[in-house]
């Protein structure tokens, strides 16, 4: 099969697409003919670049952390899956043999495309404990961005937030992966009312076409005047921000109302951000870091996704032989959306 292989860091020219043996599902494995993989900022672009050294990979490596496409093969001991089902896979799971529904399983555990062969490749083996079923109306595409975002940020907002119905969010970077699919959580899922911040006009506008009530452009507004304006005062029962910007966060932060809570699984623009703690304790402020997800979430993700309650921004669509051209564009701007990889594209 053809795969992207990472034999040593470097600039995106080091992702090589080459000829590697067939992947053999293992006892309770199955192998996903691979027609969707994402690019990722720090799973994959920063770890090409060999930036992130504390997670442990090693070289030589085919990366990409999620993938979506048809079971392939299965192996012994796996009786749930079967040649031709509509999966995915993304994340932690399994490092070792387990039983195909994961029960007793204590060993290691890592990501796909870090720790174990990733997405990056015609086939991909994983174990069957970490696949999930594709409703029928979500295609792989959107399938593997969803893996991807839709779990982390349904988690930070149901779980960690308990963001609940007619409370009022305030998303930042709202033009970007996580915050997009923030917004249509909590508008769409939830019920919440929504106030979309980013950096420039056309990504507050897409925050509002995607349903927030409200948009800030906070580097020509004051975000802390104008939430106040948008709430009568009262300030937010939520901030979620997975950004850190140190420019607007603080001023963010003072946007948070009584027993408001911060929730964050971010802090890429960070990571040090001074905030008021007198402001903390007057308004009894929780501030909750939470990356991951819960497996159990899943399938409402999918199934938010295929009924349209959550729809993933897709920039664009490459053979995965352009993985390299896919990381330059990581590299050099802030899309509105994923770029996704297609190995049966090329």
């Amino acid at each position: 099969m053809k795969a992207i292989v990472i034999h040593e860091y470097g600039p995106p020219e080091v992702l090589r697409y080459e000829e590697v043996p067939d992947p053999v599902p293992r006892p309770g494995e199955i192998r996903i003919k691979v027609h969707a993989t994402t690019v990722n900022r720090v799973l994959d672009v920063s770890l090409r670049a060999g930036k992130e050294g504390a997670r442990g990979a090693v070289l030589p490596l085919i990366p990409g952390v999620d993938c979506a496409g048809v079971v392939d093969a299965v192996g012994p001991q796996v009786t749930r899956w079967h040649i031709g089902d509509r999966v995915a896979a993304a994340g932690f799971m399994p490092l070792e043999l387990c039983a195909e529904d994961g029960s007793g399983y204590a060993g290691p555990r890592g990501m796909m495309g870090i720790k174990r062969p990733g997405g990056f490749a015609d086939y991909v083996a994983v174990p069957a404990a970490a696949a999930v079923a594709l409703p029928k109306a979500l295609d792989f595409h959107r399938a593997a961005v969803v893996m991807r975002h839709v779990p982390t940020a349904w988690n930070l907002l149901v779980h960690v937030a308990e963001l609940k119905f007619d409370e009022t969010v305030l998303i930042m970077g709202a033009g970007g992966n996580l915050g997009t699919i923030g917004i249509q959580i909590a508008k769409n899922v939830i019920g919440a009312h929504v106030i979309a911040a980013a950096g420039s006009d056309e990504r507050v506008a897409l925050g509002q076409k995607l349903g927030a009530d409200h948009g800030i452009n906070y580097a020509t507004h004051d975000i802390l005047d104008e939430v106040m304006k948008f709430t009568g005062g009262k300030g937010v029962d939520v901030l979620y921000d997975n950004i850190a910007n140190p420019a607007v966060l603080p001023l963010a932060f003072r946007a948070i109302g009584m027993n408001g809570r911060l929730v964050t699984a971010g802090a890429h623009a960070g990571p040090n951000v001074p905030i008021d703690f007198s402001h903390l304790y007057h308004k009894r402020i929780t501030i909750k870091g939470m990356p991951g997800y819960t497996p159990a979430d899943l399938p409402h993700c999918l199934r938010a996704a295929a009924e349209g309650k959550v729809i993933p921004q897709i920039e664009r669509v490459l053979p995965l032989s352009q993985a390299a051209a896919a990381h330059r564009m990581v590299e050099e701007h802030e899309g509105q959306g994923k770029i996704v990889l297609d190995p049966t594209l090329g």
